[in-house]
């Protein structure tokens, strides 16, 4: 019975992602490519003071975003460290320095790494203008370098211009994600998911005791954190909170959110280069390895391995009654495939098994399918080393959709797919030789080592998931992870577009006799292949002393 209901569960979700990936991908194209601009967003340019139909090129592009990102980190700090004084702060004292450069890092940044409760940490005005502002504009942000990148291969000849950021920015979240958010603010509303703007009050229950009756924003915050793969929770429990995932229905649509845009994008990226096979092939290759995890995901804890689960019956430690064993498994393997990290269980809680596969979902780099924009870009770098490969076994010049990747081109590839693993083992290296960063470790051992790694892992990888026995609300962890979270986000964005421009200023040459066809099932189990072992093999030590070890105690 378990297990035709963790196969309905997932049936049902990836119907609902089927059938909307041909009209919301439609919709993301016309939004990145439309010449018309809408009433609300022309106000918006002439507020920002900015042209939208002035094409940038791309480090024009790079440097806009990156001024605004700055603007979003500091905006959110001072508003973390200010908020005892301003209106709505519920009472909540100010972060102190170090955790709000990592709580402004973090939401800037996608991530949403949370060190704090957020009911206890974190007021209301914080919550929206701070959090939920960023919950919008960071996800958009990825959707631009998304476009940026797509132009570049699109285009011919074009002097490196990659767009306009601006108006993409704008379009976003004009056209896309505040319509989605607004419906889907609706339907949790409607199935009991608190919207209002009450402080926690005191009641008193009919034994005489004293309860606490938590209020807040929450709908409205639940729902972009999900649709954008954000991942924040209003509530230190996050989605296994009550208040935030009332029950079974409601966590199959917050599942359903959080995979939305991203597995609609490579319908949008095909119709912008012109060849929807393309993005039919990128969307088989990510829902190959996400079905691959939550397979593995959802056996590791049905089967429960283990002394204490085995004792109990289950492996329902860390897990919502109300949920279970198969829907906590597939919100897991979703939200750690995707860059969300919102989380409906406890994940360090899952089997040593179940937390390895989340852990190993973030380590391929966030790509199946990863974050709005994140995940497609980070994708179609693996696609450019895939034919780079390919053009090495066959003795031929590599081509991707048109374009000749030679040295320059897969030098910026290269050092992208480097920053990440660079990142996660110096930073994990760093954690586990320093005082500070061993004072953090609940456990010893092999899971000692897993909940360091998966830290640095998540930050690395604007996931924000943790395992919880890390205790991360120090100065050393919130430094740490905020600078690997700055890192991991903005280096590997500044070379995807560096890589757009150099693309969009190629002619396009037409496909030959000798050119890799980049849309047949044999590609996408080329780069299925190059994913695991390009990526997968960096991590295979340090997964061998950490989860595999672990597993086989």
């Amino acid at each position: 019975m378990t297990v035709l209901v963790a196969v309905t569960q997932a049936a049902l979700v990836a119907a609902l992602l089927v059938a909307a990936y041909r009209p919301l991908g439609d919709h993301l194209w016309r939004t990145l490519t439309g010449e018309r601009h809408l009433a609300v967003e022309r106000a918006g340019y002439r507020v920002m003071r900015v042209d939208p139909d002035a094409e940038q090129r791309w480090s024009a592009y790079a440097l806009s975003l990156l001024g605004f990102s700055t603007v979003s980190v500091l905006a959110v700090y001072l508003l973390a460290r200010w908020q005892d004084h301003l209106p709505l702060s519920s009472g909540v004292a100010a972060m102190d320095p170090a955790g709000a450069w990592n709580a402004a890092v973090s939401f800037a940044t996608n991530t949403n790494w949370q060190w704090f409760s957020g009911e206890s940490a974190a007021g209301h005005l914080l919550q929206m203008t701070g959090f939920a502002v960023q919950n919008f504009v960071s996800a958009a942000v990825g959707i631009a370098v998304l476009a940026a990148l797509a132009r570049g291969f699109a285009r011919s000849g074009t002097d490196g211009r990659v767009g306009n950021f601006w108006r993409d920015l704008v379009r976003v979240c004009v056209r896309v994600l505040l319509p989605l958010s607004v419906i889907g603010a609706i339907v949790l509303v409607s199935a009991g998911v608190v919207q209002n703007l009450h402080a926690p009050s005191e009641l008193t229950t009919l034994a005489g005791g004293a309860q606490h009756a938590l209020g807040g924003p929450v709908a409205s915050q639940e729902v972009i954190k999900e649709l954008g793969t954000n991942g924040g929770g209003f509530f230190n429990a996050n989605s296994a909170h009550p208040l935030e995932n009332p029950n079974p229905w409601t966590n199959a649509f917050e599942v359903l959110l959080l995979l939305l845009i991203p597995f609609s994008l490579p319908r949008a990226f095909g119709r912008m280069v012109g060849d929807l096979r393309q993005g039919r092939a990128i969307a088989l290759t990510m829902a190959t390895l996400l079905t691959v995890a939550t397979g593995l995901l959802t056996w590791a804890e049905l089967a429960g391995p283990g002394l204490a689960p085995a004792a109990a019956g289950a492996a329902m430690e860390g897990k919502e009654t109300r949920f279970g064993e198969a829907a906590s498994a597939l919100f897991a393997a979703a939200t750690t495939g995707t860059s969300t990290g919102a989380v409906n269980s406890m994940h360090d809680s899952l089997t040593a098994p179940g937390g390895g596969v989340a852990l190993v979902g973030m380590l391929l780099g966030e790509v199946a399918p990863g974050g709005v924009g994140s995940g497609l870009y980070g994708m179609l770098l693996l696609a450019v080393v895939t034919v780079f490969l390919a053009g090495l076994m066959v003795g031929r010049t590599p081509e991707y959709l048109g374009k000749k990747i030679g040295r320059q081109e897969i030098t910026l590839v290269a050092l992208n797919v480097l920053t990440m693993p660079a990142l996660v083992l110096v930073g994990t290296a760093v954690a586990l030789v320093v005082p500070a960063g061993l004072a953090g470790l609940q456990e010893d051992g092999p899971h000692g080592l897993s909940e360091a790694l998966y830290a640095l892992a998540s930050a690395g990888n604007n996931n924000g998931s943790a395992f919880g026995g890390l205790t991360s609300g120090t100065p050393f962890w919130n430094t740490l992870l905020g600078l690997v979270m700055l890192l991991a986000r903005f280096v590997p964005i500044v070379l995807v577009l560096a890589l757009a421009g150099r693309l969009s200023s190629q002619r396009t040459i037409p496909a030959g006799p000798g050119t890799l066809p980049t849309h047949t099932p044999l590609f996408v189990g080329l780069l299925v292949t190059v994913t695991l072992v390009v990526v997968g093999l960096t991590f295979v030590p340090v997964l061998s002393l950490g989860p595999i070890a672990e597993s086989l105690a």
